[in-house]
């Protein structure tokens, strides 16, 4: 079998992946775990607003619903839906026609790839070895990895530069209702507003990032870079902090209930 036909074949069965109605329900879910994450991230972020505890990142969200009562089921259950979300956007990335191109096969292979991690971090909290390190503290550790790797600042840089881009691509696909591109049909006025709202507040969340990957970068210190965790209460330390913090986690919230009807209206 030459290299093509192994393509046509990959492809092939990335397209019958795609058509199976139980593997659809499954991706549908993991778009509804998707939402419970960014919706416990933005009462998280609410929280620290007023003095509260806590990481409001998806390490800090899975930590909180592993903690419950049933908390080892939840994270079973996560892992099941996020790993059905991976193969997804595999199929996204593989199969012909649904990607569009080599940017959109691109962000796919991304996506991906998020939620494969976040796929391990809730199997490794449902077998009790999970941790809620923020990620402020993980930033900062793959910051300093890849500042002792030759053109270390560059790399680092990059990193800052591609998540400020996809924050501004989420503020535009919120204000722009390009998101609605990737469902079948209209999800109906509420599903618009909350994904309108929900958008820009992660975009901005993720434009925060980037910047600090930059500036970790330009000033060649790794405890200058910020995860989700960390641009969040940086927030909290401007004027009128705690109510720009509170709208972002409103913002959040807003995203997840929106992913709540995207797991209905998807274009699986």
């Amino acid at each position: 079998m030459n290299t093509n036909e192994g393509l046509d074949s990959a492809r092939r069965a990335a397209r019958e992946v795609g058509d199976n109605p139980v593997f659809d329900a499954l991706a549908r879910w993991g778009f509804v775990m998707s939402g419970l994450l960014h919706i416990v991230i933005g009462y998280t972020a609410a929280r620290l607003a007023w003095g509260g505890g806590g990481s409001a990142d998806q390490s800090g969200a899975l930590a909180t619903l592993a903690s419950n009562p049933a908390g080892v089921l939840v994270m079973w259950v996560i892992v099941i839906g996020l790993v059905a979300l991976v193969v997804w956007q595999l199929t996204v990335a593989i199969a012909p026609g649904a990607g569009g191109g080599w940017l959109d096969r691109g962000e796919a292979v991304a996506k991906a790839a998020v939620y494969a991690v976040l796929a391990i971090t809730a199997a490794r909290f449902a077998l009790g070895s999970g941790s809620s390190q923020s990620s402020e503290k993980s930033s900062q550790d793959v910051t300093a990895n890849l500042m002792e790797q030759p053109a270390g600042q560059v790399l680092v840089g990059a990193v800052g530069v591609v998540i400020v881009g996809v924050g501004g691509y989420h503020v535009y696909s919120g204000l722009s209702r390009t998101f609605l591109q990737d469902l079948e049909e209209d999800p109906g006025t509420p599903a618009r507003v909350l994904g309108m709202i929900g958008y820009p507040a992660k975009g901005i969340v993720l434009g925060l990032v980037g910047v600090f990957f930059v500036m970790a970068a330009v000033q060649h210190e790794s405890s200058k870079a910020a995860g989700l965790d960390g641009a969040l209460k940086s927030l909290r330390d401007e004027p009128f902090g705690p109510y720009l913090l509170t709208a972002v986690g409103v913002g959040f919230v807003a995203f997840g209930l929106y992913l709540f009807a995207r797991a209905r209206h998807q274009r699986i």
